[in-house]
């Protein structure tokens, strides 16, 4: 099954998922300006928090339709420099959160592997509207199997390479990340490959994301998550400034 991508579908579903972001932002705007024309505020005060406002609401859109849409990300070149080994008969999994956008296109690049799809999304921890939206309109690869973070169904040494997708954020407890980063250590085999792909916490996303970039996570916490889960080599590389790709090689 090809997948195409609609132009600037990555900033539709940030609008898709996150309406009551904007409705709620749009609101205290026009509530703003009431209240701007009523009191008769100084211009210069009035300027400067509009033009905070509409930072706050646009450039989120910006960044997004940069890094989901025109930077390429999901013609997956990024993932072709990381020059897996690719052979017949190998196991892969794609690990996500309930929102699948890239399995599809795994199936595609890896068309000989062996591709398993679990999603670890919890109804009861994740209660994020965004993610609940999304899950609705998620494409769901065949046989996708619903787990729990603290347990891969596979065998040990039995997986080549892992991949998790702007998925991994979802994970909000320490102690959780490291349980599933060992699950993910026990199943892969000597050799294999752990691919995170993440936002950061960390100055380009709070210059794009404002308050919103406390939903990731920053290096040292992941790498910390790493090291104590066992991995010793992770190479860290950049797509765009806003996002990291973890390679974990076995």
């Amino acid at each position: 099954m090809e997948i195409k991508r609609s132009p600037f579908q990555g900033v539709l579903n940030i609008l898709r998922f996150n309406r009551h972001f904007y409705v709620l932002g749009l609101f205290v705007l026009a509530s703003f300006v009431g209240v701007f024309w009523f009191f008769k505020w100084s211009d210069i005060l009035f300027v400067l928090v509009l033009l905070g406002f509409c930072y706050g609401l646009f450039m989120p859109l910006i960044v997004s339709g940069y890094v989901y849409d025109l930077s390429g990300f999901y013609r997956f070149d990024w993932l072709k420099k990381l020059n897996l080994d690719e052979q017949t008969s190998r196991i892969h999994l794609n690990i996500h959160a309930g929102f699948d956008e890239t399995s599809y296109h795994l199936n595609e690049l890896f068309p000989q592997a062996n591709l398993h799809v679990f999603d670890f999304y919890n109804e009861k921890l994740h209660t994020e509207p965004a993610i609940i939206r999304a899950r609705k309109v998620s494409l769901v690869f065949p046989n996708t199997q619903q787990i729990d973070t603290r347990l891969i169904p596979m065998t040990d040494q039995s997986v080549n390479t892992i991949f998790i997708i702007f998925a991994a954020h979802e994970i909000r407890a320490f102690e959780e990340k490291v349980t599933f980063l060992k699950e993910c250590r026990r199943v892969c085999i000597s050799g294999g490959n752990v691919v995170m792909v993440e936002h950061l916490r960390d100055l380009p996303n709070f210059l794009a994301f404002s308050v919103g970039f406390t939903h990731f996570f920053s290096r040292n916490t992941w790498l910390k998550a790493y090291k104590e889960a066992g991995f010793s080599s992770i190479q860290e590389t950049k797509h765009t400034p806003f996002v990291s790709i973890f390679n974990c090689h076995l």
